[in-house]
């Protein structure tokens, strides 16, 4: 691969809070059903904001998140796979959700591992 991850803020859990207007444990829930995946730096679980349209989680998320860990993907591989540029589809998998490109993402997800 070949290009620059796409750039994005990282949002912390109160940051999350903030930022869809939801309560902190509904923040948990949306972690845990997949709707929104984050990785721990510095002991802090940190979530990509591009992962959020209008304060709420993106809706092809989630469903390319299950394809990716049912490839064996940990979170922060997820993560990373989602930011990269991804040559078979000429940007990164994010950029081609917020697109609305989600069956060609999932088709090259379900691809790998």
């Amino acid at each position: 691969m070949s290009g620059a991850t796409y750039e994005t803020t990282w949002l912390s859990l109160p940051e999350l809070v903030e930022a869809t207007g939801e309560t902190l444990s509904r923040v948990r829930r949306m972690l845990d059903e997949r709707q929104l995946v984050g990785t721990r730096r510095d002991g802090k679980l940190l979530v990509p904001s591009v992962f959020l349209v209008d304060g709420e989680p993106l809706g092809s998320l989630r469903g390319t998140l299950i394809v990716l860990h049912d490839r064996g993907f940990t979170d922060d591989e997820a993560i990373e796979w989602l930011l990269s540029p991804e040559e078979s589809i000429g940007v990164s998998p994010i950029e081609s959700l917020l697109a609305g490109r989600k069956s060609e993402v999932r088709r090259v997800a379900q691809s790998l591992g």
